[in-house]
């Protein structure tokens, strides 16, 4: 894969910040644009400007059919069954209080289970937190290890009777570690359990075959695979989607409306009420272009030998701690932490170098108190990167840990 070609394709890393050529290495929090997706949101907003599903006039059948597009180019691109099982949302976020309000609140009651991970982020913790507080079950947590994978044997051991939901991430959003879901699920599946996978750092950066995984629901965000903000996906499988109740009421997701009682469109669009996030769609539809013609797989390859890059770079530089598992098991990130730095610190240095990487809890408290840190700083990487990016980093790095050594 030609990252440097690829780079060329995305207007925004084409500037300098601070007046250094900018490298963007915060692509977990959100991925940038190429041209591609680019024209096709402002060619809808140009040219196409409609509602869907409700005009027969001619923009609106050509604004419903790129929108309706964008669904099929979805389900292609996960390998769902249908688009049926694709439900269009405002991102990873809804997808997921989707589930947990709409399928866990109506099957969930007292002595029932929900297990999850500490390596969560906040979106598959709260849900989960509020469904068990609703219905009077219990929230359970699977045990890591040591490098901040998942202790298999723990997992063996807590999926049981008692389990119906178990909820977890693909690709942690702080340690990178690539989550061995496909063996989860068929363990939660012995016990007539239900799996929710947080695809939003998975999607971007693996192959995903949600018939392969056999998950219950997949939940996705499109800004952080090359597409729109306020766009992402729901996959649920469909005996299940039709079992669920809708979650917003209002116009385009209902079939008849009565004075004292309503009924419900068929899958997807009962979940889809009020004007839908076109735009985004199509953007999201066009993202998906531009990453399958590229490859998943080369991606996935691309992101090993740069994070492989990254953490040895960086180990080069003393005091500087990186968390998570080996560069074998996980994802295109590296999060660290300098000796005596506050990460915020390290985050504002590297900024005058025109690097943006992301300091923070990374919206997973509950993993930075399991790592005993307040906060860590996460350089995350995608297509556009290379390893000059990498070189420029550790450069800044090395700068940053001078200057706060010689100030303190």
């Amino acid at each position: 894969m030609d990252a440097r070609s690829i780079r060329e394709q995305f207007p925004i890393l084409h500037q300098e910040v601070n007046g250094h050529p900018l490298v963007y290495l915060d692509s977990s929090a959100t991925s940038h644009k190429p041209i591609k997706v680019l024209e096709a949101v402002d060619a809808y907003y140009r040219n196409d400007n409609s509602n869907v599903h409700r005009g027969v006039h001619t923009l609106g059948t050509r604004a419903t059919d790129k929108y309706e597009g964008a669904r099929e180019k979805v389900q292609q691109f996960i390998n769902a069954r249908s688009t049926k099982e694709v439900i269009f949302t405002r991102g990873t976020t809804t997808a997921i209080n989707t589930v947990a309000h709409s399928y866990a609140r109506a099957n969930l009651e007292p002595g029932d289970e929900v297990i999850i991970t500490p390596m969560e982020h906040h979106s598959n913790i709260i849900p989960w937190q509020q469904a068990v507080k609703a219905t009077g079950a219990t929230l359970k947590y699977f045990e890591l290890n040591e490098d901040g994978t998942l202790n298999m044997e723990d997992v063996k051991k807590s999926i049981g009777p008692q389990t119906k939901i178990v909820a977890l991430t693909h690709i942690s959003n702080v340690l990178g570690t690539i989550n061995p879901i496909k063996e989860i699920v068929e363990l939660a599946h012995r016990q007539n359990a239900v799996v929710l996978v947080d695809g939003a750092q998975g999607a971007p950066h693996v192959k995903v075959d949600v018939k392969d995984i056999d998950c219950d629901f997949y939940c996705f965000s499109g800004h952080k695979m090359c597409g729109p903000t306020g766009i992402g996906v729901l996959y649920g499988k469909q005996e299940l989607l039709e079992n669920m109740e809708p979650v917003e009421f209002g116009g385009e997701m209902i079939d008849f409306v009565h004075l004292y009682d309503s009924t419900w469109k068929e899958l997807p669009w009962k979940f889809e009420g009020g004007t839908p996030i076109i735009a985004g769609a199509i953007g999201l539809g066009a993202a998906i272009d531009f990453l399958t013609e590229i490859c998943l797989d080369k991606i996935e390859a691309h992101d090993q030998k740069l994070t492989a890059y990254a953490m040895e770079r960086m180990s080069e530089i003393e005091g500087l701690t990186i968390y998570g598992p080996s560069k074998d098991k996980r994802s295109a990130v590296v999060t660290f932490n300098i000796d005596g730095v506050h990460p915020h610190d390290t985050a504002t240095a590297l900024d005058t170098e025109g690097i943006a990487v992301r300091a923070g809890h990374h919206c997973a408290q509950p993993l930075m108190r399991w790592l005993d840190v307040t906060a860590t700083a996460r350089a995350s990487m995608y297509v556009y990167n290379t390893e000059d990016d990498i070189d420029k980093l550790v450069s800044g790095l090395a700068k940053t840990k001078e200057f706060f050594g010689n100030v303190f």
